[in-house]
């Protein structure tokens, strides 16, 4: 309470306060006068001549306005800095030059060396009293701020960090940890600087809850590397936007935010090729099936970038359509862009719809990314994911050929090797159906562009787990030994694009998607970067439990990307090429007819005889899984 009545003293009215710094100013310049003229002459006979004080008194009031005139009293004493005491120095070179002036005019004298005493006089008393009322507010409001955290990294960004949280009330910065053993024991903007070798101590002596990464021109894989040894203290870890955010304006160095699960994955982003990116873009007419989803929205929005005639986005679902739709519209204003959006709703398995789109609209360029891609759903509603997958893709592709599309990629997946699931091998058929499309006419250029999970999106574990943590667990895991390939959404979208745009057709292209990452370290980093501990046998009083829960419905433990050894580098480095076993037109019109027949009469037992006949590599794991089969069959 006592803290709270001093600090109603620093909310006083404008005027007020600045009635008190012009007040104390002119005490100060008379006072540091009289104190230089007494260090320097020890005589007290003049201070009692009046003019003396008239002349001192008006150099002072004119002091004053030049002090009003250069902005002293404009700024806000609490958040001074360098530029301040630069203007405070400038201020009172100025006093000094009108009291030297002031007595030369006036005869009066004036020993030579007194004007430098009064200089360091004023510095000190006027320069001195406005750091010590900041430092006094800092102190003061020490009380009322926020957790104590640690800022990783006192490089150009950890400094600015620490500026900008030095008057919040969400966080006190009270350490400087950093890699750099010249700077430990060192002093930067008032913080210590430590090894995180003593992190320890440090959480202990400062309660500290949280530590900010300050890195953000450090490589994914230096972050990983961070990342990995900050787990172990299992303290809360925030960061602060990367480099390429902070130059382009979208974020403030200031701008906390949870650690980018991309950071764990230690993969650095290949730079994208312009020329590869735009190929099929620039000034053309482009439509993207699935356009709200995880992959359709991304594709949108780096299809947007490369500046498209037209872009027509096509979606079942109204939401999903209404939320890219807007979002796309927003980019277009703020980025000044001339391009066309046309929202347009409907479902790929109504060709007729399709070719009237792509006829009315003169489309040149399609991407096909709508697809029902979730696995257990799939298994569950097996003639709906073949009828939208297989038949979606042949009806999108027939629709492409009609209105004269010049290009056609197909957004693919790793579940289509070696499938264990319908959803892959539904996916594998799409890509047989292109494939012999690809043979059978050389008017539409058709290629199918194949990678693993991509952080974030919908069905992702990452965005359940950080539910599940927040709700205090458990986090459930369907396998402790279960890995999967990963893949940031932009960098999954980039690589399609410039995939699509090295195409000669039918062909598969294959995404290099790095290591594969187990999904239980994936757990357990989450937990640890987000401040808590496991809890299990060795640890019964941890936070978050693991509860393994076993494979879902066609779901495997490895993923794979290719089919077959057969594979070729391209001339990109993250983009390779599979050359697979694929039918011929008439060959897979034989078995397209029996697929239809099988899925129209809602008849699994055909479904699956199909698809383990075709060359998918099909190889179930579970058996029929449809819900309304089994109910059937009851």
């Amino acid at each position: 309470m006592q803290v709270q009545r001093i600090l109603r003293i620093f909310d006083l009215s404008k005027p007020i306060k600045i009635s008190i710094k012009l007040t104390f100013d002119f005490c100060c310049l008379l006072f540091c006068f009289w104190a230089a003229f007494f260090t320097r002459t020890d005589a007290s006979a003049e201070f009692y001549d009046p003019i003396y004080w008239l002349w001192v008194t008006g150099i002072a009031l004119c002091s004053l306005c030049y002090f009003v005139r250069v902005g002293m009293y404009k700024v806000v004493f609490r958040y001074i800095g360098g530029g301040f005491i630069r203007t405070i120095v400038q201020a009172i070179l100025a006093a000094a030059l009108f009291l030297v002036l002031g007595f030369y005019i006036n005869g009066l004298m004036l020993p030579r060396s007194l004007p430098f005493i009064y200089i360091a006089y004023s510095m000190l008393i006027i320069g001195g009293s406005r750091l010590l009322y900041r430092n006094l507010f800092n102190d003061l409001t020490t009380f009322k701020r926020g957790v104590p955290i640690i800022i990783y990294g006192v490089g150009g960004a950890g400094r600015q960090l620490h500026s900008a949280l030095a008057y919040s009330k969400e966080f006190r910065p009270v350490a400087f940890i950093d890699d750099n053993q010249q700077l430990h024991g060192k002093t930067v903007n008032g913080l210590n600087v430590f090894a995180l070798s003593e992190l320890n101590e440090l959480i202990d002596n400062y309660d500290v809850e949280k530590i900010l990464l300050a890195i953000p021109s450090a490589t994914s894989g230096e972050r990983q590397k961070v990342l990995t040894a900050l787990e172990k203290f299992e303290i809360k870890v925030l960061t602060v936007p990367g480099m390429a955010d902070l130059v382009n304006g979208e974020y403030q160095i200031d701008q906390i935010k949870q650690v980018d699960i991309a950071d764990l994955l230690g993969r650095d982003s290949v730079q994208a090729d312009p020329a590869l990116m735009s190929e099929n873009i620039k000034d053309k007419v482009v439509m993207v099936t699935g356009a709200g989803g995880s992959i359709g929205s991304e594709l949108c929005r780096q299809i947007l970038l490369q500046k498209p005639a037209k872009l027509i986005v096509f979606d079942a679902s109204e939401f999903n359509l209404y939320s890219i739709e807007k979002e796309l519209r927003e980019t277009i204003l703020r980025a000044n862009l001339e391009v066309e959006l046309y929202p347009l709703l409907g479902s790929v398995q109504l060709e007729s719809r399709l070719v009237s789109i792509m006829q009315a609209f003169r489309v040149e360029t399609i991407y096909h990314a709508a697809a029902y891609k979730h696995v257990p759903l799939v298994e569950y509603n097996v003639s709906e994911g073949v009828c939208n997958n297989v038949f979606g893709t042949l009806n999108t592709a027939r629709a492409a050929i009609r209105a004269g599309v010049s290009d056609f990629v197909l957004i693919s997946t790793d579940k289509a090797v070696r499938p264990t699931n319908v959803m892959g091998a539904s996916k594998r058929m799409a890509e047989l159906v292109l494939q012999a499309l690809a043979k059978e006419q050389s008017n539409t250029r058709f290629c199918m562009v194949r990678f693993g999970n991509v952080l974030g999106s919908s069905g992702s574990v990452v965005p359940l787990f950080k539910k599940q943590i927040q709700a205090g667990g458990p986090i459930t895991l369907t396998d402790k030994d279960i890995i999967r390939y990963f893949m940031t959404i932009p960098e999954a979208a980039q690589l399609v694009i410039q995939a699509g745009s090295m195409g000669q057709g039918g062909d598969v292209f294959v995404l290099d998607m790095g290591e594969p990452i187990k999904i239980y370290d994936l757990a357990t980093k989450m937990i640890h970067l987000s401040g808590y501990s496991i809890k299990d046998d060795n640890n019964k009083h941890g936070d978050i439990e693991i509860t393994v829960t076993g494979l879902r419905p066609g779901e495997k433990l490895y993923e794979e990307l290719l089919i077959g050894d057969n594979v070729a580098k391209t001339s990109h480095q993250r983009i390779m090429t599979a050359h697979e076993e694929c039918l011929s037109w008439s060959e897979i019109e034989v078995v397209l007819a029996k697929l239809e027949a099988a899925c129209f009469d809602f008849d699994n037992q055909a479904i699956r005889g199909v698809l383990l006949s075709a060359p998918t590599g099909f190889k179930p794991k579970d058996g029929i899984c449809d819900l309304v089969w089994l109910e059937n069959q009851k």
